[in-house]
């Protein structure tokens, strides 16, 4: 059971990594989900959920405190001396 939780925790680091790298390089007014998941590739799903995989990443990464979106524009961008832990 270990392999598996550790191959999906590895996977998440890397889609964080792609995240925080995309941010890092975009407009300081940020992206929207939409500009994220289309440019890597993660933002198709199924019927009427599109754009959840990376806006659940994006949430994962605000809560850690490394991005934040702005309510009024909902773009994304990475907060202030925001540094990605490599941990994980």
């Amino acid at each position: 059971m270990t392999e598996p939780y550790v191959t999906a925790q590895c996977g998440m680091a890397k889609l964080r990594a792609a995240i925080f790298l995309l941010l890092k390089d975009a407009p300081a007014e940020g992206l929207r989900n939409v500009q994220i998941g289309k440019s890597l590739g993660i933002y198709c799903g199924h019927v009427g959920h599109k754009g959840h995989v990376s806006r659940t990443v994006l949430a994962l990464m605000e809560a850690e405190g490394v991005v934040e979106q702005d309510a009024e524009t909902e773009r994304w961008r990475l907060r202030e001396n925001a540094q990605l832990d490599e941990r994980n």
